[in-house]
């Protein structure tokens, strides 16, 4: 008897058999955009009786959802699809059936030659399509190898099913909300314009139906995403043309929603707007993502970022002056062709300027099909990694010295899951830190004041010396 007989159940209504019930393991590389779009790829197998599971032995299908960003992302998607290979064929020993896809941006990137590398997947679907994947795997079903990363004419998101209230509360406290998606930069390191497209923006109706049925199944904070998050616009109620603070004003009207934050933003895109809710918006956490990747002007016009070291730190002085409470987070690029020592030495000067709460840092790697890739004068591996180390010792140093300045304050957190520790919750500051409190499991969804104790290398630690605030929830 095959485990998908096993699985067949009774309507008790009907008395009928249902169909099978089969299961899908899903694994997502990268960024928080894939985590929300692996989250509405299981929404959407989920019409079709696929129910979602943690243990990968238990799949019936397996689904890769892909980042490209990073180097050799590829090979390391082909080098777990090896793996995945031997799994299928001992469970076809079994009896058991086992489709692989692939999907994300590795997907709409290598397309066919997934295929012809490696044999065992099934499907491959790019990230402006996964809408099709119910189909797609229909089709798969039957022994067809499909690949869908044609650029969909219809809108995806007027195909994906909601979230049920029990699948969103099961997720936690807190959302993603993919509001845009792609980019019209064409920074010479990057593949997104490529890999996820031009820039296009959610309609105001939509985002807001999609935040009130969050909020409606326990939600209280939406961190809105997109890989230009700022560069969204839509006609509001209003008729009038929006822009993300506009957006981020209407959806601080949502009855229950306690916090908005939003990702990855760009430097040009900071209009006056948006900045003012940070100046006036409580729910708007006083948290920013603001990725420069240099301070030399030299190599901010080779990687075409449209901006200078001393635009960035107007804008940044602008952004504080809104709202003095701010945590600032970039992102660094070192080694980028060409750069000099001089040339990382005023990316050393513009982080102190500024002084990082939080920044990620990496070593340039050449992205196959970008502009990047066919510059001259690459800079040796050696040299690279003796300027990120110098990079990142300073950066963990102003994370450190930010956390440090934190003990004492007395703070809200958002109580999100339960800790480490018997009787312990992790929470998130208003500046996205993990807090460690005492508190009880009821308490999760919470908004409680704390006392910060203690700093450690990755959270801080808190006691309460307040009980949670009442809640306005419908769910």
């Amino acid at each position: 008897m095959t485990q998908e007989t096993a699985l067949l159940s009774t309507s008790p209504v009907t008395g009928e058999m249902n169909a099978p019930v089969r299961k899908v393991f899903v694994k997502t590389y990268g960024c928080q955009m894939n985590v929300y779009d692996s989250d509405r790829m299981s929404d959407a197998l989920s019409r079709d009786g696929y129910v979602a599971t943690d243990v990968l032995e238990e799949a019936d299908f397996v689904l890769l959802n892909t980042c490209h960003i990073r180097e050799k992302a590829a090979e390391k998607v082909y080098s777990e699809l090896g793996r995945l290979r031997e799994l299928k064929k001992e469970k076809a020993r079994e009896g058991r059936e086992m489709l692989i896809g692939v999907a994300g941006c590795v997907a709409q990137a290598e397309g066919n030659e997934i295929l012809r590398r490696a044999p065992a997947v099934d499907l491959v679907i790019g990230p402006q399509t996964y809408h099709r994947l119910p189909e797609a795997l229909k089709r798969a079903r039957t022994g067809e190898r499909v690949v869908e990363t044609e650029y969909a004419i219809e809108d995806k998101f007027d195909y994906l099913p909601a979230p049920d209230k029990a699948k969103t509360r099961s997720r936690g406290v807190t959302a993603f909300l993919t509001v845009q998606e792609g980019c019209d930069k064409f920074c010479t390191f990057c593949v997104v314009p490529y890999t996820r497209g031009a820039e296009v923006s959610r309609p105001v109706a939509q985002i807001i139906a999609e935040a009130e049925k969050l909020v409606e199944a326990g939600v209280r904070e939406i961190t809105l995403l997109g890989q230009n998050v700022n560069a969204w616009h839509g006609v509001g109620a209003d008729e009038r043309e929006w822009g993300l603070g506009d957006l981020l004003r209407r959806l601080g009207e949502v009855e229950g929603l306690a916090r908005l934050r939003y990702t990855t933003s760009h430097p040009r895109d900071m209009d006056d707007s948006l900045i003012e809710a940070h100046r006036s918006m409580a729910k708007l956490m006083p948290y920013l993502h603001l990725p420069v990747q240099s301070g030399s002007d030299r190599i901010l016009k080779a990687m075409n970022r449209r901006h200078t070291a001393a635009e960035y730190l107007a804008l940044v002085e602008r952004i504080r002056t809104a709202q003095p409470d701010l945590a600032l987070s970039g992102d660094f690029i070192v080694g980028f062709p060409g750069e000099t020592e001089a040339d990382f030495e005023d990316t050393l000067r513009l982080v102190e300027a500024v002084n990082y709460a939080q920044a990620f840092s990496f070593k340039y790697s050449t992205r196959p099909g970008t502009p990047g890739a066919e510059l001259k004068d690459q800079v040796p591996e050696d040299v690279k990694a003796k300027r990120l180390e110098r990079l990142q010792a300073l950066l963990t140093k102003q994370q450190r010295g930010f956390a440090e300045a934190c003990v004492g304050r007395e703070i809200d957190v958002l109580l999100e899951k339960p800790g480490r520790l018997p009787g312990q919750l992790v929470g998130r500051s208003p500046w996205l830190q993990p807090v460690n409190v005492d508190a009880k499991a009821s308490q999760i969804g919470d908004i409680i004041k704390v006392r910060i104790t203690k700093a450690g290398p990755n959270s801080l630690f808190a006691e309460m010396i307040e009980e949670p605030r009442a809640r306005s929830l419908t769910a």
